[in-house]
C-alpha cells in the first residue's frame, strides 16, 4: 500500500485494486485565514485528482475544499460516503459534478473491486465536526490502514477488531479558537494554552497506545496564519501555550512517551507501507524543512498575499441590513429551539464593527425571548466581537454553521462570564432547519437516556460514560483527588457534587468507593 502525503490530512492511497484520495485542501478556508502548512498548492494535482476512490471525512472546510473538488479531482471518482445525519455532504458534492457514491453503511466492512476492503466509521453528535466527523479504515492484501483525522472517536475497538493495524494517520494539534481569542490577561491564555496543547498531546497517546499500529503518521494539522493580522498564531514564537504544535514537535514530543515509530508526510512523501515495514521518501529532508520553517511561512506569506486581499475584497455587503438579515435567519430557528435555547439559557451579543474601524453595533440574539434585537444593556454571558462585514458576508452566501466559518476563522474576539456553553457553538452550527432539527433529536435522546452502569476509579465509583459525549471513562478517565477528567474532551467533574467544571449541566453521578461499601444491599447512588 503506498501512501502519498498531500497535505494536511490529505493523502492519495494507492493499491493494487484502487487508488483513494483523501480530504484533499489547497485554497484557504474560513475567511482565507487558514492556509496548509506545509504549503501543498505545487503538487501535481491533475494527476493526483485522477482516483478511482474519494472521501471526504467532513465538510469543516480545511478537509471539504469545494473548489479543489471542482477543477482537480475526476468525477469518475466513486465517492464513499459517510452515513452522516444529514445530505449535506452528498448534495454539496453532487453540486460539484460528483455522481457516484457508494453509501457505506456505519462501521460495516465493505469489499470493493479487486479485493479492496474499506470501513468507515460516522460520527454523528451536534459537536462532531459540522453535524460529523469520520475515519477510514482500508485493507488489501493484509495490510491495513486507519486514516482517524480530526474524528474522535470515543474508542478504536471496531478497527482494531478487524486485525492488526499497520498504519495509523491521526490529529495532533490544534483546530480551534480558544483560548487565543478570548479577551483574557496574556498570563491566563498562555497557561491555558498550555493545557489545552498538552490534552490535545495526551489524547493523541491514549488514541496510539489503544490501536498500537506499527507506524503513526501525524496528520491534520496544524494550519498555518499568513495573514498580517494573525500571523502570532504560527508556533514560531517560543509561546509554550501555543495549541499549533507542528509535525516536528510531534516527534519530539511522542519521544518523550517512548514513542518510536512516527513518521512525517510532506506533501509529495511517500511511504510504502507493508505487512513487515514502511519506506520513505521524501521531496527534501524533514529535518531540514521544519528547521526552516519560518523562511517557508515568510515566502509563503508574500506569495498569498494577494490571495488574502482579494477574499477580503468580497466580504463587504453594505447592502445588507445586518440586524433584519439575522432576525430573518435566526428567530425561526429560536422559535423551533428547546433544548439548544434553554441550554444556552440568555442573551449572546456580537458587537460588529463598523468599515471605519471604530463604529460599533450591537445586536443581542436574545434565547430565552426568542428574537435578535438591538443591545439594550443587559447583562450577557457570552459576547463576540467582530468585523461587520463578516456577518454580512455569512447572510449574503446563506452560511449555515457560523462556527465553521467565522469562529474558527479566528477573526474575532470572545468574553464570557462563567463556564464555557456548548449550547452557544452547538447552535450556531445549526442555522438551517434540517440541522437543527436533527441537534434538538439528539440533545432530546441524550437527556433522556439513562447509563446506569458504574465502573470504579481510584477511590470513586462513577458512571462508566462521560455524561458530555459519553466516552468510555475506563479508558479516558483520569481521577486526581476529587476531580476526573475525560481526557476525550478535556471536560472535567467534581465528583463530591457531581457538578461540571467545564460547562453548564452535564452532571455526573458519583460516589466515593467507602461509600459505596457502606451502603444498604440495592441502596441508590447519588
Amino acid at each position: 500500500m503506498r501512501v502519498t502525503g498531500t497535505g494536511h490530512a490529505s493523502m492519495r492511497i494507492d493499491t493494487a485494486a484502487g487508488s483513494i484520495l483523501c480530504d484533499p485542501w489547497v485554497n484557504p478556508a474560513y475567511f482565507a485565514s487558514w492556509f496548509p502548512f506545509p504549503d501543498n498548492s505545487l503538487l501535481d494535482w491533475d494527476t493526483l485528482g485522477q482516483v478511482d476512490y474519494l472521501y471526504v471525512s467532513h465538510l469543516h472546510r480545511d478537509h471539504f475544499d469545494a473548489k479543489h473538488l471542482r477543477d482537480f479531482v475526476s468525477k469518475d471518482a466513486t465517492v464513499l460516503l459517510p452515513e452522516f445525519p444529514t445530505s449535506e455532504m452528498e448534495d454539496e458534492l453532487r453540486a460539484l459534478g460528483f455522481t457516484k457514491f457508494l453509501r457505506a453503511p456505519n462501521e460495516q466492512v465493505v469489499e470493493l473491486d479487486g479485493g479492496l476492503k474499506i470501513m468507515i466509521q460516522a460520527l454523528t453528535s451536534p459537536t462532531d465536526g459540522p453535524i460529523g466527523d469520520s475515519s477510514l479504515w482500508v485493507e488489501y492484501d493484509g495490510v491495513r490502514l486507519l486514516n482517524q483525522n480530526d474524528a474522535r472517536p470515543t474508542d478504536l475497538t471496531v478497527f482494531a477488531e478487524l486485525g492488526h493495524v499497520h498504519a495509523h494517520l491521526l490529529q495532533f494539534s490544534g483546530a480551534i479558537w480558544y483560548p487565543m481569542v478570548y479577551e483574557l490577561p496574556q498570563a491566563a491564555k498562555t497557561a491555558f494554552g498550555k493545557q489545552k496543547r498538552e490534552r490535545q498531546f495526551d489524547r493523541t497517546w491514549r488514541y496510539i497506545d489503544d490501536l498500537k499500529a506499527d507506524h503513526v503518521f501525524p496528520i491534520a494539522g496544524p494550519p498555518c496564519f499568513l495573514d498580517d493580522a494573525l500571523w502570532q498564531f504560527n508556533d514560531i514564537h517560543g509561546d509554550e501555550g501555543n495549541i499549533f504544535p507542528d509535525q516536528s514537535v510531534f516527534l519530539s514530543e511522542y519521544a518523550k512517551v517512548g514513542g518510536t515509530n512516527g513518521i512525517v508526510l510532506l506533501p509529495g512523501s511517500v511511504a510504502e507501507v507493508t505487512t513487515s515495514g514502511a519506506t520513505t521518501t521524501h521531496p527534501q529532508p524533514v529535518e531540514e524543512f521544519f528547521a526552516d520553517k519560518t523562511a517557508h511561512l515568510e515566502e509563503m506569506r508574500e506569495r498569498k498575499r494577494g490571495v488574502i486581499e482579494a477574499e477580503k475584497a468580497s466580504w463587504r455587503h453594505p447592502e445588507i441590513d445586518v440586524l433584519a438579515g439575522m432576525k430573518s435567519r435566526i428567530e425561526p430557528l429560536l422559535d423551533e429551539s428547546i433544548y439548544l435555547a434553554k441550554g444556552v439559557g440568555g442573551p449572546v451579543r456580537f458587537d460588529l464593527v463598523g468599515y471605519d474601524g471604530q463604529s460599533v453595533e450591537s445586536i443581542v440574539v436574545d434565547f430565552p425571548g426568542k428574537q435578535v434585537r438591538p443591545y439594550a444593556d443587559e447583562k450577557v454571558r457570552y459576547r463576540f466581537r467582530t468585523e461587520r462585514a463578516l456577518i454580512e458576508h455569512l447572510l449574503h452566501i446563506g452560511e449555515v454553521d457560523w462556527v465553521n466559518s467565522l469562529f474558527l476563522s479566528c477573526r474575532f474576539s470572545a468574553a464570557r462570564i462563567g463556564q464555557y456553553n456548548e449550547f452557544v457553538y452547538a447552535f450556531f452550527k445549526c442555522l438551517s432547519t434540517e440541522r437543527l432539527q436533527y441537534a434538538e433529536g439528539w440533545y432530546d435522546e441524550h437527556e433522556r437516556s439513562v447509563d446506569a452502569e458504574d465502573v470504579t476509579l481510584g477511590d470513586w465509583v462513577v458512571q462508566r460514560r462521560c455524561p458530555h459525549l459519553k466516552a468510555d471513562l475506563t479508558r479516558f478517565g483520569i481521577v486526581d483527588g476529587d476531580q476526573l477528567t475525560c481526557q476525550l474532551h478535556g471536560w472535567k467533574f467534581d465528583l463530591p457534587s457531581g457538578r461540571c467544571l467545564t460547562s453548564v449541566g452535564h452532571k455526573i453521578r458519583a460516589t466515593r468507593v467507602d461509600a459505596e461499601a457502606s451502603a444498604p444491599a440495592g441502596g441508590p447512588v447519588n
